[in-house]
């Protein structure tokens, strides 16, 4: 009647046990590479941002002055 106890199979266990640790290399390797990329952000960021106004500064400033000096169309030239 009883049956007799099942035979664990050691290869199922060390599969499982590979499979957790590839998706824990690959979940380390995304954690470092967003780390990285906001560190590299934060960085770099204030210095675009300094340029990025700067340009358009120069850029308003420029257009502005072209504006001035052209003359309206239909004067006398």
């Amino acid at each position: 009647m009883n049956k007799p106890p099942r035979k664990k199979n050691p290869t199922f266990g060390i599969a499982v046990f590979i499979v957790v640790a590839v998706l824990f290399v690959i979940a380390t390797l995304f954690y470092n590479a967003i780390k990285e990329k906001r560190e590299f952000d934060n960085d770099n960021a204030p210095a675009a941002s300094v340029s990025s106004g700067a340009a358009a500064a120069t850029a308003t400033a420029t257009s502005a002055a072209a504006i001035a000096a052209k003359p309206a169309s239909g004067t006398a030239q």
